[in-house]
């Protein structure tokens, strides 16, 4: 039988002792004082034996891990079990010292407790011991998962939610329209003061000669998300809207490369109508730094009437970025340069009906980081076996609105789900192409920067490259049409404007 099992110092301090029968604390600190000086010096053993007891001990640097047993006790048992003990020590304990045994003394006795019970030896090993230490339970990891992903399902629905209301009553107020009632909100409720208010914040465009609304977003290489995957929550909400009189546009499945030949015709076409687009191309170092940038632009004159196909463009020109601009070889550059009008060399000639012309280009080129429309921060750190992944965004041109961003993260194959900590918006895994898509519907000034934590088994190095993908309404470089006017008389013309802004390529490598 096993008496007891402790550490001790060369002079028989006891420092940590666990008894497993029935002693008194006088009895173990004066066999424990006794050991030492029954060790005959210059001989080499590893039990010394009394009257009524025998010891079992190994040496460990200025300490002693001791058995104490009785005279009967198995010798060759007693041996492997105080080689298990010492194994033991080192697991919890940095440095095989008195301090450092004193520190964790009661990890020490739990794990004792684990190797020896009413003083047999239990059949375990080192492995074990540690696994009945921690008393990990998957049951408690599968709960508390379970629940942390039901809460976080119910904050993003909310959020959704939030925004849906606030989308439809802008649609609403943008058409002069009452706001739809949802729910407890009825129209009542935005009625009077709060619509004229939220007319004031988010219409003061209205004025304007008819803009085109959003077009289409085209689900490109990004896997932006689709109307459909939403469920019958978003085709009610969509069937409302239609009801109303609202046109809603689909997803055009294709390259956001050929964005410009598949967006959806917009509403309110006038017979004059203009598409401004841009696209951007970007590639910005982990650690900061912007490698490149190129931003290409242009505005597309679409005449669908013969009697304004003799007509100046007034475009407005207020970039202070530093762009180079070039008009069509058949466009009057002298009078584009002085007025800021976009005509043809010969007045008498009138653009081509019914087809898309390009008669304005820009282009911009920079590696200055101030540039940078959208800042991404991916900084993953390792922690053990796994890695936390800490990314946010950051928007540093305030006058965009961003919709439909899609920040794609790669992630290491065959090592299952991430854990979710934070998320400012929602997130979609994508196991078969091995994805983090984390997704937010608008960003502008009013929701300039977010974060995502997630952790996941990894190397830092197999969290890049990042990449955007983005819609906007309004363009990037500050270059608008304000007026178009006939050349003849000089009169005003009604035109309608769609505004474009695209991701080519935005990477963070």
């Amino acid at each position: 039988v096993l008496l007891a099992a402790a550490v001790c110092t060369k002079a028989g301090k006891a420092i940590v002792s666990r008894q497993f029968v029935e002693m008194t604390r006088t009895r173990i600190e004066g066999l424990l004082a006794a050991f030492p000086k029954l060790m005959n010096t210059g001989k080499q053993h590893t039990f010394v034996e009394t009257e009524s007891v025998r010891y079992v001990y190994q040496p460990m640097e200025k300490l002693y891990m001791v058995l104490i047993t009785t005279k009967n006790s198995n010798i060759l048992e007693d041996l492997e079990t105080l080689r298990l003990f010492s194994r033991v020590i080192p697991e919890y304990c940095r440095a095989l010292e008195e301090n450092e045994i004193s520190e964790h003394c009661f990890d020490l006795i739990f794990a004792f407790d684990e190797i020896v019970a009413l003083g047999y030896r239990e059949n375990v090993n080192l492995a074990q011991i540690r696994t009945f230490t921690e008393m990990d339970s998957h049951e408690e990891k599968v709960f508390r998962a379970v629940r942390e992903t039901q809460e976080r399902e119910a904050k993003a629905e909310m959020r959704r939610k939030a925004k849906e209301l606030q989308q439809a009553r802008r649609d609403a107020e943008r058409h002069g329209k009452k706001a739809p009632g949802f729910g407890g909100f009825g129209s009542s409720a935005v009625s009077g003061g709060t619509t004229t208010a939220m007319i004031t914040e988010t219409i003061i465009e209205t004025e304007k000669p008819k803009v085109a609304p959003a077009p289409a977003r085209p689900s490109g290489p990004s896997k932006a998300l689709k109307l459909g995957a939403k469920g019958k929550e978003v085709d009610n909400f969509v069937d409302k809207l239609k009801s109303e009189g609202e046109n809603i546009m689909t997803s055009v499945g294709k390259r956001s490369a050929e964005a410009a030949k598949v967006l959806a015709p917009p509403i309110n076409m006038e017979s004059v109508h203009m598409k401004i687009e841009e696209k951007i191309s970007l590639t910005c170092g982990r650690d900061g730094g912007l490698q490149n940038m190129e931003l290409h632009g242009m505005i597309m004159l679409h005449i669908s009437d013969e009697k304004f196909a003799r007509i100046r463009l007034h475009v407005e020109n207020e970039d202070k970025k530093g762009v180079q601009l070039q008009t069509h070889p058949n466009v009057d550059k002298k009078l584009f340069t002085t007025e800021s009008q976009i005509g043809l060399k010969n007045p008498e000639k009138s653009f081509p009906i019914n087809s898309d012309v390009g008669v304005l280009k820009w282009r911009l080129q920079t590696t200055e980081e101030s540039f940078i429309p959208l800042t991404i921060n991916c900084w993953p750190s390792e922690s053990g076996s796994s890695c936390d992944v800490n990314i946010e965004y950051e928007l540093q041109e305030e006058s965009l609105e961003l919709n439909d961003v899609i920040i794609t993260i790669p992630l290491p194959s065959g090592v299952g789900a991430p854990v979710i900590g934070e998320i400012d918006g929602e997130y979609r895994h994508d196991s078969r192409r091995n994805l983090l898509e984390w997704c937010l519907p608008v960003i502008d000034a009013k929701n300039k920067s977010g974060s995502l934590e997630f952790s996941i088994a990894g190397q830092p190095n197999d969290f890049f490259p990042v990449q955007v993908s983005f819609v906007s309404k309004k363009n990037y470089c500050n270059i608008q049409v304000t007026k178009v006017t006939q050349v003849d008389g000089n009169s005003p013309v009604r035109f309608s404007t769609e505004t474009t802004f695209l991701v080519d390529k935005y990477e963070i490598l």
